[in-house]
């Protein structure tokens, strides 16, 4: 495919990333302690960590994983815990110390951690205490030789975490009990580590940084291989990308999704950090009125979400008094932008918000749209600086100009394979070209433009009809919250579909929403099924999974 959109780069940023800047992670961290040393690095709960006592943390568990736990270079390190300020420093400290990151879901089951585990061979977790009863249930059957376990307010001053660590255990009950005599408390780790200083073992861009599990919503996650390569070029890659607005010293960016998620990973604990941010952790954002306080006292200039957190904040009644006026950009990713949100959002805080696109599999940033304000809403933008983006059909054969094809990207973003899985990385990468599974257009601007997932595609009598499109028709209603399309099997049609509805009118009635949808869709996208539910099931980052509505 021609490289059409190169034309519509904005003024200033570079056509390609320069990957020798930095040899691995370590010296992109180094570089930032020695760039913003008294510059606030993470604020979780209003404590803050500066880059230098941050770095005086990792040091120290640094040299508790490798005295202590004598952790070697390559072992693996499960990472288990919401936005706290354990979380950065549990991270720099793995990567300082040459090991590979496994960074797992809280909200698993015990049986989700426990193939995550075993299929990382992950040596060592460090893990928040409310979920450790789980991890007592499986810990005989991994190969973890060593445990740290954390409360939410240990990196607090005394009275605060003695509060907070009570009243999370005591009065909101939501510590069950566990035995892992054999656990260090992180504190302990801490303590233990402050006796030697840490070293830095030496790691290259070929080596492995994280293992970063997914395509748990379709079937067993597996470990995509991520590089301190790939993690690097995406994060070299977004900054280039947020030249225009950003700049180095002055920002302060909302952290509300969880760094274990690879979005956040790479934008908040590594781009920020390489911008010298402040990282404003918010641990619960499902919590929107304790996250409303904390935007009410907190003048940020970024944030990144996805729809329907953006969604879920103009909900609230007290969302009107949060000041957006130092707000530079606002990143949408993770799922599709529904256009209705947006341009509520842009009336009700003057800012826009911009939606990117990527998948774990890519580090996972593919493409963004502009943060100039030559952004095009319901687009996923233009791809990212030294990215190759083309479409193709189920042959493999490139789709003629204007035609939806399966979108498949090539970079130095792109993950190295799946963890001991050559056969499913054989199904995904091909000469360096990653198969999304998503589908595609792209318009004369070279703005990308995702119809919908291949699999969630619902084929009615022999028409393709994409989710999304029906979505988008449905939540400009103003009695709807939420909807998610699904397709549904039907004699004579083979499939038709159906909508599953969050009200916030509750007169809204079925008749109301098909009535509605056939104002701007085809007859044969119009739902024939409408059920109303108090909430639709997600992911942990506020994807809605349609799998599960279908089953």
């Amino acid at each position: 495919m021609e490289k059409i959109w190169l034309k519509n780069y904005p003024k200033g940023i570079a056509h390609d990333i320069d990957l020798s800047t930095y040899a691995s992670l370590q010296d992109l961290y180094e570089e930032a302690i020695q760039n913003f040393k008294t510059n606030k690095a993470f604020t979780n709960m209003g404590v803050s960590l500066t880059f230098q006592e941050l770095d005086q943390q990792v040091d120290r568990f640094a040299s508790f994983l490798q005295n202590e736990l004598k952790l070697k270079k390559g072992d693996r390190i499960a990472i288990q815990m919401p936005n706290l300020l354990q979380f950065p420093i549990a991270a720099f400290a793995a990567l300082r110390s040459g090991l590979t990151v496994v960074n797992t879901n809280p909200l698993y089951t015990a049986k989700e951690m426990k193939h995550q585990f075993k299929d990382s061979g992950a040596k060592c977790i460090v893990i928040l205490a409310n979920y450790a009863h789980l991890l007592q249930e499986i810990i005989k059957e991994t190969e973890i030789e060593s445990i740290v376990i954390t409360e939410i307010g240990d990196l607090f001053p005394t009275p605060k975490r003695i509060l907070v660590n009570s009243v999370v255990k005591y009065i909101k009950k939501m510590v069950p009990n566990f035995h892992l005599p054999q656990a260090y408390s992180f504190r302990q780790a801490l303590q233990l580590g402050a006796m030697k200083p840490s070293k830095k073992i030496p790691c290259t861009q070929e080596d492995i940084a994280f293992l970063q599990y997914t395509g748990g919503t379709t079937g067993v996650a597996k470990g995509a291989m991520l590089t301190h390569r790939n993690v690097l070029a995406n994060m070299l890659q977004i900054c280039a990308w947020m030249t225009p607005k950003l700049r180095p010293g002055e920002e302060v960016a909302i952290a509300a999704l969880p760094m274990y998620h690879i979005f956040a990973l790479t934008l908040n604990c590594l781009a920020f950090v390489r911008y010298g941010a402040e990282n404003i952790l918010i641990t619960n954002p499902r919590d929107m009125k304790a996250f409303i306080k904390e935007l009410k006292s907190t003048p940020f200039t970024a944030m990144a979400g996805v729809n329907t957190l953006f969604n879920g904040l103009m909900n609230q009644e007290d969302f009107k008094s949060i000041d957006f006026s130092r707000v530079k950009v606002n990143v949408a990713g993770a799922m599709t932008l529904q256009k209705p949100v947006a341009e509520r959002w842009q009336q009700m805080t003057k800012t826009v918000i911009v939606e990117g696109y990527g998948l774990t599999e890519a580090s996972p940033v593919v493409s963004c749209n502009p943060v100039d304000g030559s952004d095009k809403v319901g687009t996923i933008g233009l791809p990212l600086p030294g990215t190759d983006v083309k479409l193709i059909n189920d042959d493999g054969v490139e789709v003629a100009h204007g035609e939806p094809g399966e979108l498949c990207c090539r970079g130095p973003q792109v993950m190295l394979g799946y963890w001991q899985r050559p056969q499913e990385t054989a199904e995904i990468l091909n000469d360096g070209w990653l198969k999304t599974g998503d589908i595609a257009t792209v318009d004369d601007d070279g703005f990308f433009k995702i119809v919908d997932r291949k699999k969630d595609m619902i084929l009615v009598s022999g028409f393709n009809v994409y989710p999304n499109e029906v979505e988008e028709a449905i939540a400009s209603h103003p009695g709807v919250l939420e909807v998610a399309a699904i397709g549904v099997p039907d004699e004579h049609s083979g499939e038709i579909v159906k909508v599953v509805v969050v009200k916030k009118d509750n007169a809204l009635t079925a008749e109301d929403v098909i009535a509605y949808a056939r104002k701007s869709l085809t007859n044969y996208k119009v739902p024939r099924l409408v059920e109303f539910r108090a909430e639709l099931p997600k992911t942990n980052v506020g994807k809605i999974l349609r799998r599960a509505l279908r089953e």
